[in-house]
C-alpha cells in the first residue's frame, strides 16, 4: 500500500534547478492533497533530536510539585506546565501533560486602547529544578525556526510568489511557540488530543518511536507513525487563509498509547507576528481556479488578524488561564482585539 503521508527531502532545494523545481511541485502537491508530510534533509542531527527528547523526558520525570511551580495558570502569556487533562479540544479534556514556551520577550505595557492580544507577549516559565531545560528548548526553537523559514520560502515559490512574500508578516518578531508533550498510557476515552487544525503557518513535529498521530484523509483516519530522524510537517490555517484555501490545513488528532507506554512529542508552531494581518496572495490563474476558499468553522471562525486568532485559540483551550487573566473579556463578551 502506498504511503498516504509522503516523505520530502528538504536538501533537494540545493541540488540544482531541475531538482529544486520538482521539490517545489512535490511540496505544493503534498500540502494541497494531504496537508501533512514527513521532512528529511532538514539539517537537524540525530544527536540533537535525541538530546531534545531526553530533555523532555527529564522534565516530565520531575516531582509534580516542581512542575506545578510553573503551572500555566500563573501566566497571562499561556506559558508553563499543564497537567494531564488540563487542556481542552472542543470542550473535551486532552489526556497529556505538557510544557508550553514561546519567544522570550518583555511584556507590552497595558492601558486604555491597548489590544488584549498584546498580553500574549512576555516571558516563559522555567523549572528551577532543571536549569538545563531552558537552553535545550531555546536551542531547539532556534533550529526549528530556521527549518520553518526555509520551508515557508519554498511554499511561496511553489505558489509562484516571490521567495520573500511572507517575510513582512513574520520577520522581526515572529510569534512562534512550542511545547514538549507526554502522553501517558491509555485511559479514559483515548483522546490524547482531539481532532483539530493548527493555527499558524507551519507545524514541525518531533515524535519519539511511539505511534499515535492520525491525519484525516478522504474521510478516514490515517496513521502518521514515526520515521526516524524526520519531522512531521503540517499546514496551518494562516497558509490556508493566504492561499484562499488552495493549501488546506488538515484535521488531525492523537490517540493515547497503550497502557504501560508513554509517547513524547515536541511540536513547534511557526506563525506570523501578533500585530500582522494575513494577506490574500494573488495566485496564477491555473492555481487560483483550484482554490477552494478557507474552510472556517462557524463555531471557531478564522480572522486575518493574527493576534486575535491566537488569543481566541488560547482562551478556548485553557479556560482556567482565561478566567484568571482575561476575565474582563469574558465578563463583557468583548472580542479579543
Amino acid at each position: 500500500m502506498a504511503r498516504i503521508v509522503p516523505v520530502l527531502d528538504l536538501s533537494r532545494l540545493e541540488q540544482g534547478a531541475s531538482e529544486r523545481w520538482t521539490f517545489l511541485f512535490d511540496l505544493r502537491t503534498a500540502a494541497r492533497d494531504v496537508g501533512f508530510f514527513y521532512l528529511s534533509g532538514h539539517g537537524i542531527s540525530a544527536v540533537e533530536i535525541d538530546e531534545m527528547l531526553d530533555a523532555s523526558r527529564r522534565f516530565f520525570a520531575l516531582p509534580e510539585a516542581d512542575k506545578l511551580a510553573i503551572e500555566m495558570v500563573k501566566s497571562p502569556q499561556f506559558r508553563g506546565y499543564t497537567r494531564t487533562g488540563g487542556e481542552l479540544t472542543k470542550g473535551r479534556a486532552d489526556w497529556r501533560e505538557q510544557l508550553d514556551i514561546g519567544v522570550e520577550r518583555q511584556p507590552i505595557p497595558q492601558g486604555p486602547g491597548i489590544p488584549a492580544w498584546t498580553r500574549l507577549q512576555g516571558p516563559n516559565q522555567w523549572p528551577s529544578a532543571l536549569p538545563e531545560l531552558k537552553p535545550a528548548l531555546l536551542a531547539w526553537q532556534t533550529r526549528a525556526t530556521a527549518v520553518a523559514i526555509r520551508l515557508l520560502k519554498a511554499f511561496a515559490l511553489s505558489l509562484d510568489q516571490a521567495e520573500d512574500a511572507f517575510d513582512p508578516i513574520y520577520s522581526g518578531e515572529p510569534n512562534h511557540r512550542m511545547k514538549i508533550v507526554r502522553y501517558p498510557g491509555a485511559t479514559g476515552d483515548g483522546q490524547g488530543v482531539g481532532a483539530h487544525k493548527d493555527g499558524g503557518f507551519l507545524t514541525l513535529l518531533l515524535q519519539d518511536e511511539n505511534e499515535g498521530l492520525q491525519v484525516e484523509y478522504d474521510g478516514s483516519w490515517v496513521n502518521a507513525d514515526p520515521i526516524p530522524e524526520t519531522l512531521v510537517v503540517n499546514i496551518g490555517e494562516l497558509l490556508e487563509l493566504a492561499s484562499n484555501g488552495y493549501l488546506r490545513a488538515t484535521v488531525h488528532r492523537v490517540v493515547t498509547p497503550p497502557a504501560g507506554v508513554e509517547r513524547i512529542s515536541v511540536p513547534f508552531f511557526f506563525s506570523a507576528r501578533l500585530d500582522a494581518t494575513i494577506p490574500l496572495l494573488t495566485l496564477p490563474e491555473e492555481l487560483a481556479v483550484e482554490a477552494r476558499g478557507p474552510a472556517s468553522d462557524p463555531d471557531n471562525p478564522l480572522f486575518r488578524d493574527v493576534g486575535t486568532n491566537v488569543l481566541k485559540s488560547r482562551m478556548r483551550s485553557h479556560p482556567n488561564v482565561a478566567s484568571r487573566h482575561y476575565a474582563d473579556l469574558l465578563e463583557t463578551g468583548a472580542s479579543p482585539v
